[in-house]
């Protein structure tokens, strides 16, 4: 080992760390770092270059330096940062995350999008996937949403209502491709449910655990849709049920009504009737009319009226649905089936003919054209 030529290259390699950015004292420490990895490793393996060796292990000691002394006073200053004992602040920073994602000003698309990808923890391609659209179109559209909200401050209480309508929107995707989209809106219900305690958030989970529970029972083998009242009951979800009918009534209990509450109080009186015949359509329109109150929706206001179809007959029924928009999505298949009840099959064939050109899908298109159809046959018997 020449030591002289160590001595030698120790003022110029010094002088390198100084250029390079590290002070004076941080680079002697590593450069006497070097020296001695240079006694030890030299001997048995002399490099070619010794001062290029000396700098590159001196820079690489003073790194590991400066980064250890960041972490250590990032420590500290948590330390410093910590809450003092007493009351915790009303804003909780684990739910920062979903009125982030739910911010007034992304599109709900967008939102969903930034929902699944930052608080579900899904991968751009499985979100794409489920959407069905190409993987760099989807990531575009997470990329602006994150653009879009990155310099939004949390100063303000969050819009509960706004994350709960992101969720829903989430769940009411259902299912396609690799990603069950209705158990992923579950799934991040219940971590939002976990962590703040709102009836809404609780009406929320019930609604989605009461709706989720008959999803065996919606579809035949073929894929074909399966009425509510022509389901298999025996395929509903006991257990789900049962949860959310206990998740339900404590919400209700608070007397803090809200419309996802509402919504899942009429969700259970379909699954407490043990057959269709039994269903409580008296006290589904009572809920449908608190609906109404908090509402004021037109699609309410269509399912209403065939609550009210049911309850009070389909002559009623059609006296709450004349008073709506004809434009309403699904008007024309409510008004097929309540002629239908009526006994006017031509004119509830002919409805449901039409309301299959204004299907917005294609398992509902081919549902309300086997309706059509079967009317037709009966009538001309």
């Amino acid at each position: 080992m020449n030591e002289v030529l160590l001595r030698s290259l120790t003022p110029s390699v010094l002088g390198i760390l100084v250029r390079r950015g590290a002070d004076f004292a941080a680079a002697e420490d590593a450069v006497q770092d070097a020296l001695v990895e240079a006694v030890r490793v030299w001997p048995a393996d002399p490099p070619r270059d010794p001062k290029g060796w000396l700098v590159t292990v001196a820079w690489r000691r003073f790194l590991d330096q400066a980064r250890a002394d960041t972490a250590r006073r990032r420590r500290e200053d948590l330390v410093d940062e910590e809450p003092a004992p007493g009351p915790a602040p009303s804003v909780d920073d684990t739910l920062q995350p979903y009125f982030l994602c739910a911010h007034p000003s992304l599109t709900p698309s967008s939102a969903v999008a930034l929902t699944l990808r930052a608080v579900g923890g899904l991968t751009t391609r499985q979100i794409a996937q489920a959407y069905l659209v190409p993987e760099a179109t989807m990531a575009q559209r997470i990329s602006r949403a994150k653009r879009t909200v990155s310099g939004v401050r949390f100063d303000q209480p969050g819009d509960v209502a706004t994350v709960l309508r992101v969720l829903y929107l989430v769940f009411n995707e259902g299912y396609s491709g690799d990603v069950d989209l209705a158990a992923e809106a579950i799934r991040l219900t219940r971590q939002l449910a976990a962590a703040i305690d709102h009836p809404e958030v609780a009406g929320l989970l019930a609604l989605m655990l009461l709706h989720h529970a008959r999803r065996a029972a919606r579809t035949d083998p073929d894929g074909s849709l399966v009425p509510l009242a022509e389901q298999d009951r025996g395929r509903w979800d006991t257990d789900s049920i049962a949860e959310g009918v206990k998740i339900l009534q404590a919400a209700l209990a608070r007397d803090r009504l809200g419309e996802f509450q509402a919504q899942a109080a009429i969700a259970a009186l379909h699954a407490d009737a043990p057959t269709a015949e039994e269903t409580d359509w008296v006290q589904i329109v009572e809920w449908y009319d608190e609906l109404v109150r908090l509402t004021d929706s037109p699609v309410v206001r269509l399912n209403r009226a065939v609550a009210v179809g049911e309850a009070d007959g389909p002559r009623a029924g059609l006296a709450a649905l004349a008073v709506l928009d004809a434009s309403l999505p699904r008007h024309t298949a409510v008004a097929a089936y309540l002629h239908e009840r009526d006994g006017d099959l031509a004119t509830a064939a002919q409805l449901y003919a039409e309301a299959a050109q204004k299907a917005p899908n294609l398992a509902e298109r081919d549902h309300l054209t086997r309706q059509a159809a079967r009317l037709n046959t009966r009538r001309y018997r």
